[in-house]
């Protein structure tokens, strides 16, 4: 299994922002996060130096989303449904999508229950609940 380090994910995004701006072939998984990156300008200057991204590593903007994460989500959403993994959540995602009309607004939606999952998982000490995600996800679907 694949566990970049906070440095790896930021130098990522940083030279596949630059790649796309130079118009550089870029790998699959490259594809997908420019054009999660190009439905997010607010975040253009934090991926453009990456000496600064690795500068500000340390630091926390109270209030400000960190867009390293945020994008990371992104692709792990986009990668978990290419998979169907874990199993359901490509229906729950395509519902979403549906319901909203966008993938962007169901992929942020998606976000808070991922990361709801993530940290119930952190505080119990136990594996991940994949199901409980993808429910969670369904309610977000089918909520007014």
């Amino acid at each position: 299994m694949f566990s970049p380090s906070q440095e790896d994910v930021r130098r990522f995004f940083c030279e596949t922002f630059a790649k796309a701006r130079e118009g550089k072939p870029l790998e699959a998984i490259e594809i997908i996060a420019a054009r999660w990156m190009d439905e997010h300008p607010e975040y253009h200057a934090d991926f453009a130096d990456v000496d600064a991204a690795l500068a500000s590593m340390s630091t926390v903007d109270a209030g400000r989303t960190n867009p390293f994460l945020h994008l990371s989500m992104h692709l792990s959403i986009s990668e978990q449904c290419s998979i169907d993994q874990p199993r359901g959540i490509r229906q729950a995602v395509e519902l979403l999508t549906h319901k909203r009309n966008s993938l962007h607004l169901a992929h942020h939606e998606a976000m808070e229950c991922l990361g709801k999952m993530l940290w119930e998982s952190q505080q119990a000490g136990r594996p991940p609940d994949g199901d409980s995600y993808i429910a969670c996800i369904q309610r977000h679907a089918t909520k007014d």
